[in-house]
């Protein structure tokens, strides 16, 4: 009997420990499948966004910093390239989600990348590009037969057109000369242009080598226009990262109108110039409600009537032999108001 007491509290001794391990089993298994019920959160990939170094973008450079993005729930990542036809290669090769581009290169880029979507005007050129020239060239007669510098097949080349249209030349009367805005004043310099299209800082440093400016683009009032445009790709698989982004932008140029010089040490930071050659003369950084104008058929600048000056200008100079449809190339579904602009 007393052995048979003894087996007996043998065993619910040995039990004990096999009841816990069986109460913790249950519990982690519970644990496991609660966790699994709850849809799974994928993070993912930044947006790669790229623009060249013009402060039309401070608006994009003043969110990421300040963090703007991130409060939208978006990781963005920036490149800056100098030259833009690099860029729009390394667009073409999917380098990039989305890019800042002007209103004529991404006319040219669409002609061989037709799934594309600019989805909000940026900024418009009020007087920021400018045609600088030689001391002894007064006026935009004195360019005939002269070497005119300009990114042919571009925005550029029509903006100076425009130019010489106002006295009456045409392209054949000069010698257009294939230059990037940067490489200006140094072309001025050593007199392998005579006049060339450049903007800031690059405009500084031509007038201080003794170029003058000939003509703004305050002569020609919605022309230039700055673009943010995506791939399709990105458009159809991740459209509120998109409206986050363009609301990430908003709160940027918020930001910056009401803190003005700090947002141009910003920028001079992160684009390695000197802060007092961040000028935001002649540039009109567009809010919400200036790019709901961009898009109304009524508007004196409406996108779609200066778009297709941009392609008739480029089919007929043989740029591109084909562009696609207009109405393909614009959404503006992306423009929400930020915050504060909400009723």
């Amino acid at each position: 009997m007393s052995r048979l007491f003894y087996t007996r509290n043998a065993l619910y001794s040995m039990s004990k420990p096999l009841n816990y391990i069986c109460i913790f089993i249950i519990t982690c298994w519970l644990l496991f499948a609660c966790h699994f019920r709850e849809p799974l959160k994928v993070k993912r990939p930044p947006l790669k966004v790229s623009c060249v170094p013009f402060v039309g973008y401070t608006p994009l450079i003043i969110a990421q910093e300040k963090g703007f993005f991130k409060a939208q729930g978006i990781d963005v990542e920036l490149s800056y390239v100098d030259y833009s036809q690099l860029q729009d290669a390394d667009f073409s090769a999917g380098k990039y989600d989305g890019i800042g581009l002007t209103l004529g290169d991404f006319m040219i880029l669409s002609a061989t990348n037709p799934d594309i979507q600019a989805v909000m005007v940026v900024d418009e050129s009020t007087g920021a590009d400018v045609v600088v020239a030689q001391s002894e060239i007064k006026t935009i007669p004195n360019l005939k037969g002269k070497k005119l510098g300009t990114h042919l097949g571009s925005f550029s080349e029509v903006f100076v057109t425009e130019m010489l249209k106002t006295s009456k030349l045409t392209s054949d009367d000069v010698r257009l000369v294939k230059v990037e805005a940067l490489e200006v004043p140094e072309r001025l310099q050593n007199n392998t242009i005579q006049a060339g299209h450049t903007w800031e800082p690059h405009l500084s440093e031509a007038l201080k080598l003794g170029a003058h400016i000939l003509f703004t683009s305050k002569q020609t009032p919605g022309l230039i226009l700055d673009l943010l445009a995506f791939r399709g790709e990105t458009i159809r698989d991740r459209p509120e990262d998109i409206r986050a982004f363009v609301r990430g932008w908003l709160q940027g140029l918020s930001y910056w109108e009401a803190n003005i010089p700090e947002g141009n040490e910003i920028v001079s930071k992160a684009l390695n110039i000197p802060s007092k050659t961040v000028s935001f003369e002649g540039i009109d950084l567009t809010d919400f409600a200036e790019n709901q104008k961009f898009f109304q058929s009524d508007s004196p600048n409406y996108i779609y009537k200066t778009a297709k000056k941009y392609a008739d200008f480029f089919i007929r100079a043989g740029n591109v032999t084909r562009l696609p449809n207009l109405e393909t190339l614009f959404n503006s579904s992306f423009l929400t108001p930020p915050p504060s602009l909400k009723p």
